[in-house]
């Protein structure tokens, strides 16, 4: 069809060069200027009329041969917003993009929120969105053998409102072609960018499944993962990890696996959780416990790979600490269970009082307004019960934190669960327990934490990393 019309506009154009006046000519003889006129309007008519007739062909091209279809074309529907989007990625083009994470201003992520497995699913990420407008998000870990084998069915693990961006997919693995194939396929969801697990201690992960934390132990497999991953992907890629595993703990391994990774692939930001992991069969809740936090590691980090970013995670609870950590240096913070446990306080006031833009002023009435319109869309859409309503409700349960009639909510909550059939009559039979002063009410300033936190951090630094003589990771 395009050749076609080239041939079409060549044609013409040769028929009227004989017609089309030179750019330079002599005189008219006296008599022939308006004949000349007039040839030269008609001519241009008819120049004019064929350009039109081509692009209406072009456009009746374009709407017949455009991308593949998800689904509806609502404003509002998730795969119809895929392929409106990202119709470039799926038929093999380059989507448009954010820039690479090296690119972007370290205010862009100064707070992120962790991801934590069976609790930052799509659900709370709509809520905490509500909330937050710009805080980046990370979704729950998704297994790369999941993404593969459930290739007619990604939209139940992968799709997402628009409204979510700024996102991170997190996934996690240890085949290097179910990494790349995962990466391939999770490209047609545009995420904002791509985050391999090497953090998780729990037994399922990081004992049966070999992948999470353990894989801190063979950094060049991971280096090896991240090329394989960013080459499948064009959104920027990261890595989540722990300083430490078991004995390997000490400072200069730690800067060997960033090291290492860095080098081999196209790795340049980081995410480190303070603490090391512990193998040994305790469980992820003590993982976060029992090992001792370790800032000063993040911060030589900083210090000995200036080209890198990293981003600083573990017993950070507030927007206080967020700041204090930023004020020393840090690229990033990652808040994890304050953000789930509290989200209210945590996220409320993020937007004003970490990226200094004017908050939205919504109250928890408007934002549980909002989250029903979107629960009850999409209770039972992937099949009975698929999701239901208590994975929808979930979320909630903790946004009257600390709240008068909070006590009276949650028991309230737990009965209607057992007979209610949509949010909406969630809503109405368990609201009546909060005071309308707390449900029209706005952000407050959230839990208080120590502005002097990595104050003295630069005195406690380890030792300059000198392991071994390596060539400087540009960006």
């Amino acid at each position: 069809m395009f050749m076609f019309m080239v041939m079409l506009m060549w044609d013409v154009v040769a028929r009227l060069d004989d017609e089309l006046p030179p750019l330079v000519e002599a005189p008219p003889v006296v008599g022939e200027s308006s004949h000349s006129t007039h040839r030269s309007i008609e001519t241009l008519v008819v120049v004019l009329a064929v350009i039109t007739i081509i692009g209406v062909i072009a456009g009746i091209f374009a709407r017949l041969c455009g991308g593949r279809h998800f689904g509806g074309s609502g404003e509002n529907d998730i795969e119809g917003w895929v392929e409106r989007k990202c119709r470039s990625c799926i038929d093999g083009g380059v989507p448009a993009a954010p820039p690479p994470a090296e690119s972007k201003p370290a205010a862009e992520e100064a707070k992120n929120v962790a991801p934590m497995m069976d609790w930052t699913d799509n659900h709370y990420r709509t809520l905490a969105r509500l909330i937050s407008k710009h805080a980046w998000l990370y979704t729950e870990m998704v297994v790369a053998e999941t993404i593969v084998h459930q290739e007619e069915n990604l939209d139940r693990f992968l799709a997402f409102s628009p409204e979510q961006h700024p996102i991170v997919l997190q996934i996690g693995g240890s085949n290097l072609e179910n990494l790349a194939k995962a990466a391939a396929l999770a490209n047609a969801y545009c995420y904002d960018g791509i985050n391999l697990n090497c953090g998780c201690p729990s037994g399922k992960v990081a004992g049966h499944g070999c992948f999470g934390v353990r894989l801190m132990l063979n950094p060049k497999f991971v280096g090896e993962a991240m090329s394989a991953i960013a080459s499948n992907s064009d959104a920027p890629v990261s890595v989540k990890c722990r300083i430490g595993v078991d004995d390997h703990d000490s400072y200069n391994e730690l800067c060997d696996f960033i090291y290492t990774v860095a080098s081999k692939s196209p790795t340049r930001h980081f995410i480190i959780h303070a603490r090391k992991a512990l193998l040994n069969g305790i469980s992820p809740a003590k993982n976060r416990k029992i090992p001792p936090l370790k800032y000063e590691y993040y911060f030589g980090l900083l210090r000995d790979f200036p080209d890198l970013q990293f981003t600083i995670n573990g017993g950070i609870t507030c927007t206080d600490e967020v700041n204090a950590a930023r004020k020393e240096g840090a690229h990033g913070v990652m808040v994890g269970r304050a953000a789930y446990n509290n989200p209210w306080s945590t996220l409320g006031h993020v937007d004003t009082s970490v990226y200094g833009v004017a908050s939205s002023g919504v109250s928890r009435r408007q934002v549980l307004e909002q989250f029903q319109v979107y629960g009850d869309s999409i209770l039972g859409k992937y099949g009975p019960n698929k999701p239901n309503l208590r994975q929808m409700v979930k979320p909630l349960l903790n946004i009257f934190h600390s709240e008068p009639g909070n006590g009276l909510w949650k028991r309230k909550a737990d009965a209607a669960l057992r007979h209610c059939t949509t949010i909406e009559s969630f809503l109405e039979e368990t609201l009546e327990a909060i005071p309308d002063s707390v449900l029209d009410s706005t952000p407050a300033k959230g839990p208080s934490g120590r502005e002097d936190a990595f104050a003295n951090m630069h005195g406690l630094l380890p030792p300059p990393y000198k392991s071994r003589e390596r060539e400087v990771v540009s960006a």
